[in-house]
């Protein structure tokens, strides 16, 4: 007897948003404080995130580091994401990376061409992408 399918997907939405926005975190190699506590923030304030378990943010840290050691890593990721997350939340996962891409306040070379990467792959309309980024540094200007 064939029993259907019925294995949830091995990501929730939730966990691709967490997913993008620790890639981002990490993708200099310097995962600096102001962009853990932009995570821990967007998990613990923001609707999308209401049932989210916070425990789940080590998971997604644990796949990320797994599969940024891989040669294909960063293709198998946005592959996951692409699969788990509705096109719906690709705005939203887009300003969530650029929130943590500006709240150390400064933005390097490799988190501008992941950036680019993720609108690339999540295939963003460049105007709205510009708009999300502008947010961004609106929200993360200094005196």
């Amino acid at each position: 007897m064939l029993v259907p399918d019925t294995a949830p997907h091995p990501l929730s939405p939730q966990d691709c948003l967490v997913a993008l926005m620790i890639a981002v975190s990490v993708s200099d190699e310097d995962i600096r404080t102001a962009e853990l506590v932009k995570i821990t923030s967007a998990v613990n304030n923001l609707p999308i995130f209401a049932e989210y378990d916070e425990a789940r943010i080590r998971d997604m840290s644990a796949l990320v580091f797994d599969l940024f050691e891989q040669e294909d890593g960063l293709d198998a990721l946005f592959g996951l994401i692409r699969d788990n997350l509705p096109d719906r939340l690709f705005e939203t996962a887009y300003a969530l990376a650029c929130d943590v891409a500006a709240a150390d306040g400064t933005l390097n070379e490799t988190e501008l061409r992941l950036l680019e990467e993720i609108r690339y792959e999540l295939a963003l309309d460049r105007l709205h992408a510009a708009a999300i980024e502008r947010g961004a540094r609106a929200r993360h200007m200094r005196v």
